[in-house]
């Protein structure tokens, strides 16, 4: 029986997908197979030796120590695109909040809800509602940066309104390639879409490479009308910069679903309350997804949307014995595994092998199973970080 070990609230529509009689799910589990979480932070925590694999319900790992857990052999997933359309909803929602002005016409008319004449009141209301007047999107220029899952639907969205669409990523992915409308100019630097957009919006991960991303220097090539809107994460934009080009009229807007101290002062800041993926659906995607990839990986070996591992699978050999192998991305390692197994007379039928950066892992389908004095001279070559037999 597999053990899952839950932090945080995980919606039930992911929870139902671990088979009662096959897994074990709780959250007091003291020797876990599998973490699943939301924001549990586990960076310092004590790393159980049973451990096999932690999955995100959501996009972002920079609550798990990824890099020390690829080391360790274990996998770490995320479920990118399963909280998109949250987000990209938000995003819609915060451009037509700072395009026109809806939250100060919404709290005038609600100072007037203690008028008695209904008369005077909407003669009132007509007379203030000049102070209240927008701009439409449609015929706007908005810049992405980040065109992968939540970025791609944006585009999509912006264009069906009548926008002009401009885009900047660096790391675009094939498979994010493919999804993107050719509709979208892409950029070939991010000063270069700064100066030609209305609107820009983010949505790049958290790494020590985006970390103030959006500094003063680059601040300097926005328009002073541009909305800036990040509903990615904080760190990717320098919040005392973003204040100060507000303040000196650098800068027309900025929202965000990240507040900071300093922001309530600020009245062209529009700062939500870390809501983009909060609703009942994306919740329930992000949950799903998560538990369908721990189940993969821990009764067939397969790694999909891992973020420390690269991406692995294989059509499953009927009767065969399956061994997966996680190791340092060094020369000779499979090698020695496969002449460990000739030696014992463990026939191969299938494998494949794949690597990602200074990590590799490998799925080998045998003929019989190997015993346990096999198993362990796999484990003791030289940079193999984990063995298993699935």
């Amino acid at each position: 029986m597999f053990k899952i070990k839950t932090y945080n609230a995980i919606s039930p529509k992911g929870l139902e997908r671990f088979a009662p009689g096959r897994y074990q799910v709780s959250a007091d589990i003291a020797a876990p197979d599998a973490v699943l979480l939301r924001s549990q932070k586990l960076h310092g925590e004590a790393v159980p030796a049973s451990l096999l694999a932690v999955a995100r319900a959501g996009a972002g790992v920079n609550n798990i120590p990824v890099d020390d857990y690829g080391k360790r052999g274990i996998v770490v997933f995320n479920t990118p695109g399963a909280n998109a359309n949250a987000v990209k909803e938000l995003v819609l929602a915060g451009m037509l909040l700072s395009a026109r002005g809806i939250l100060p016409g919404i709290e005038y008319a609600h100072s007037l809800g203690q008028m008695s004449d209904a008369a005077a009141m909407h003669q009132l209301l007509e007379k203030e509602k000049s102070r209240f007047a927008g701009g439409e999107l449609r015929g706007k220029t908005l810049g992405i940066v980040g065109l992968g899952a939540i970025g791609s639907m944006v585009a999509d969205a912006a264009l069906a309104l009548g926008m002009k669409v401009l885009g900047h990523d660096p790391a675009l992915s094939i498979d994010a390639a493919w999804r993107l409308s050719n509709a979208v100019l892409r950029m070939d630097s991010l000063p270069a879409l700064l100066a030609r957009s209305d609107y820009v919006t983010l949505h790049v991960p958290a790494l020590d490479a985006t970390r103030h991303l959006l500094n003063a220097d680059m601040l300097a090539h926005v328009r002073p009308h541009a909305v800036l809107l990040n509903f990615a994460r904080e760190s990717i934009v320098d919040p005392a910069a973003v204040l100060a080009a507000l303040a000196a009229g650098k800068l027309g807007r900025y929202v965000c679903d990240f507040p900071e101290p300093g922001f309530a002062a600020a009245p062209k800041v529009i700062a939500m309350p870390h809501i983009g993926a909060s609703t009942e659906e994306s919740e329930e995607n992000c949950a799903v997804m998560a538990a369908d990839e721990l189940i993969d990986y821990l009764e067939n070996g397969h790694i999909i949307h891992s973020v420390n591992y690269p991406a692995v699978r294989m059509e499953r050999t009927a009767g065969a014995t399956r061994i997966t192998l996680a190791n340092d991305n060094v020369a000779g390692v499979l090698g020695h595994v496969l002449s460990v197994l000739a030696e014992a007379g463990v026939n191969v039928i299938d494998m494949t092998n794949r690597s990602r950066d200074a990590l590799a892992y490998n799925i080998i389908d045998v003929a019989t199973r190997p015993s346990e004095t096999v198993l362990s001279a796999i484990g003791a070559v030289a940079h193999v970080i984990r063995v298993r037999v699935v």
